[in-house]
């Protein structure tokens, strides 16, 4: 069974595995420099009513994503 998904597609309270980000430039750049790099746990805290942003738990700290953003970090849920 296949448990790679888009980060985006993690339900609340559910942890993944960061494989993959598809994007280059500032906003990789940025996910980097706040730890969302490959082989990094990161757990779903919440999402907003309308799904968008979604907050997660990065080594110790909550950080919000948009959706668009999300869509685009690869994850093996755990």
């Amino acid at each position: 069974m296949d448990t790679r998904m888009g980060l985006h597609e993690l339900a609340v309270g559910q942890r993944a595995i960061v494989e993959t980000l598809h994007m280059t430039g500032g906003m990789r750049r940025r996910l980097l420099d706040i730890g969302l790099v490959e082989q990094t746990t990161v757990e779903c805290v919440g999402k907003a009513p309308s799904g968008d942003p979604i907050a997660f738990s990065v080594r110790g700290a909550v950080i919000a994503l948009r959706g668009e953003d999300c869509r685009r970090v690869e994850v093996r849920r755990l």
